[in-house]
């Protein structure tokens, strides 16, 4: 199911001035004082997520220790699971009675709105089936190339691989699967100076990767190994930029 906030109380007190064309003629020069405000309009996600945080955990959910924003509840052998991005909630049970208690639950509190199942979410399509799988891959047959296939839309390749690395964060599960996938997806560069160090004359190496054409990660430090030549070090250089 899938939740959507309509408005959170705030912690600090903000004022707004009167907007243009809607002044009061009787009391111009005052000012408005906000009650409720959207996450965005305030910029306001961490307050809203604090008060969520405390809200579930305070009503028998625990906090995911990998993922933050995932919170947990057990009953009798049952599990409701509460993914929470910004203003909008995803929640799911093996029972259908916690959906409806955690729904009661929220309404008490905060004035939301239920889009119902989930069908559409951080630009994943979602189909939902009545059967499920215990693993996202065969896991007896070794993954090969097809050569007799048809080509692939690179680009529509890319952009899914790059959503599924949302997923990796709450779901270690898949983080082999979808990390092998994102391979072909993937360029590094990587780069050494020869014996920059005036010290120890060990050099310095510098790599990024990226996953279509967004920046990924970035690192830079001094090896720990001395390079003879420079060639050794475009070596040294490469090796820590693929690892």
């Amino acid at each position: 199911m899938y939740y959507s906030l309509m408005g959170d109380f705030i912690r600090e007190e903000v004022y707004v001035c009167q907007p243009p064309g809607f002044e009061d003629p009787d009391f111009p020069n005052r000012v408005y004082k906000v009650e409720k405000s959207n996450c965005y309009g305030l910029h306001q996600p961490r307050a809203w997520y604090e008060t969520l945080s405390t809200y579930l955990l305070d009503n028998g959910f625990q906090r995911g220790k990998i993922d933050k924003t995932l919170f947990i509840k057990r009953h009798k052998g049952d599990i409701l699971l509460v993914q929470v991005y910004v203003d909008d909630i995803i929640f799911g049970s093996t029972k259908k009675e916690l959906c409806i208690a955690f729904e009661k639950l929220m309404h008490e509190k905060f004035q939301m709105s239920s889009i119902g199942e989930l069908t559409f979410f951080l630009g994943l399509q979602v189909l939902q089936s009545q059967t499920t799988n215990a693993l996202p891959m065969e896991t007896q047959k070794p993954l090969l190339k097809d050569e007799d296939g048809e080509e692939v839309d690179v680009h529509m390749y890319r952009s899914m691989m790059v959503h599924l690395m949302y997923l990796t964060s709450s779901r270690p599960d898949i983080m082999f699967t979808v990390c092998l996938c994102a391979c072909a997806s993937y360029q590094d560069y990587a780069l050494s100076d020869y014996a920059r160090a005036s010290l120890d004359r060990k050099s310095t190496t510098g790599g990024c990767q990226f996953l279509e054409c967004r920046f990924y990660i970035y690192g830079c430090k001094k090896t720990e190994m001395g390079c003879k030549f420079h060639t050794d070090a475009k070596y040294v250089a490469a090796s820590s930029c693929c690892g």
